[in-house]
């Protein structure tokens, strides 16, 4: 592999290996790269929503205080290499083909060994811990779990905090049925008296949590008990919230990622960049908090795409990742005529996010789009009233809304986060026309 595009085919290649939980294959490239999860400072960011906010706020917050922060985060919206990033910069298309030429040799090997060769996600996995280790080491990384927790390949890592955002009823067929089996795996990711920050809510959840982070003698800080955000208004581009800890209060703090749930997200990352600087001694000031959240961007969150006409793109891609958007759209555009335009997973709850948007449009288009595991227009007949219509091609509702469009009208592009990713390919080019 001497060019960038051959590093991605051999990456993606590798994704027909299927997802492979379990970190025996992760154990064995880190004994070969030389450990380099045992090189690095990092925060462990877990939960069913909110990773991906959750950590560009934090981010932000430390590269405010000046801090070189690494993350590692997915899926990608616009670009591959953004998944490994520094300062919220993508590693270079000429870092990636080194990355993949390292790990590839030693994947190579792993075909013949009994545990088979990586998945896609465990190579990706690899180049971030040897990236971040040996090549660029930066002052701390954060890692976004991928999927669950206990088993996921990101849980080498022996971090200074963990972080559990939220539980949900996501990935059932990987994670199991119940909110306590969930809990289980996403528990899974508390080391021995490494601490835990969770907002996670629900009693069969949160105990679990409190169980496992006992267990592992490890301090739980929850919110609503030991440190909370409560929202006062919202902005043209975000939230203003106050916020409360054990350590102290900081008042009229304004996010840049739009949504009544990003209250909370927001919270659980000053609570982190609160905890580091108090225990781990990173000089972060109040006002690099105010300044990091602020500025903090995370596409495929409530983003606006457009301004002329109104269209927005919000990667809710579960049913309480759609309840939080409803309750966004209730509160923004209560007097505005709501188009949404949805596509998702085969193997995501359609009913119950279907229903919900249902109640929050004016009208709602399902889309079937190009990817693997997108549902078809078969999986979507049986949801279609004289609101609710299936189309072939996303991009002809696109366009016809940005021909058709007032000042009354807004578009909420939502779904998988795949589906975003597609349409901000292709919108660019019909918003120019």
């Amino acid at each position: 592999m001497n060019h960038y595009e051959e590093a991605l085919d051999w990456i993606h290649g590798r994704l027909r290996v299927g997802i492979k939980p379990g970190l025996m294959r992760m154990d064995y490239m880190m004994e070969q790269l030389g450990h380099p999860e045992r090189h690095i400072k990092a925060v462990h960011i877990g939960g069913t929503n909110g990773k991906g906010s959750t950590t560009a706020m934090l981010r932000s917050i430390l590269t405010e205080a000046g801090f070189e922060t690494g993350t590692f985060t997915s899926p990608y919206i616009e670009q591959f290499n953004e998944r490994i990033s520094v300062n919220g910069i993508p590693i270079s298309d000429e870092e990636i083909t080194i990355l993949a030429q390292k790990i590839k040799s030693i994947a190579d090997e792993m075909e013949e060994l009994e545990m088979g060769g990586p998945s896609e996600f465990e190579i990706i996995t690899a180049m971030a811990f040897y990236y971040f280790a040996y090549v660029h080491p930066v002052d701390i990384v954060l890692f976004e779990v991928g999927l669950g927790g206990r088993l996921d390949s990101t849980n080498i890592v022996y971090p200074l905090l963990s972080v559990i955002t939220t539980i949900g009823m996501d990935h059932l067929q990987f994670l199991g049925d119940t909110l306590a089996d969930i809990a289980r795996e996403k528990a899974g990711i508390i080391k021995s008296g490494v601490p835990v920050l969770t907002a996670v809510h629900q009693p069969e959840a949160l105990d679990i949590i409190a169980r496992t982070a006992k267990e592992k003698r490890s301090a739980l800080y929850q919110f609503g008990r030991d440190f909370n955000g409560t929202w006062t208004a919202s902005t043209e581009g975000g939230e203003q919230f106050d916020f409360t800890s054990l350590y102290g209060s900081q008042p009229a703090l304004q996010t840049g990622l739009a949504g009544l749930h990003q209250v909370q997200n927001a919270s659980v990352a000053v609570m982190a960049a609160d905890f580091l600087r108090i225990y781990y001694s990173f000089l972060i000031e109040d006002d690099h908090i105010k300044k990091g959240l602020e500025t903090a961007i995370w596409p495929g969150r409530f983003e606006t795409l457009s301004n002329d006409p109104l269209i927005i793109a919000d990667g809710a891609h579960n049913e309480e990742g759609v309840e939080a958007l409803t309750r966004t759209i209730a509160q923004r555009f209560p007097d505005k005529r709501v188009t949404v335009l949805f596509a998702a997973m085969k193997d995501k709850p359609l009913d119950g996010m279907i229903a919900r948007l249902k109640k929050s449009a004016d009208r709602l288009y399902l889309a079937p789009f190009d990817f693997p595991r997108a549902a078809s227009a078969e999986h979507y007949e049986q949801f279609t009233s004289e609101t609710v219509q299936i189309v072939q091609s996303y991009l002809s509702v696109i366009q016809l809304f940005q021909q058709n469009a007032s000042k009354q009208d807004v578009l909420i592009i939502t779904g998988s986060l795949y589906f975003i990713s597609s349409v901000k390919k292709d919108i660019k080019t019909i918003l120019s026309k």
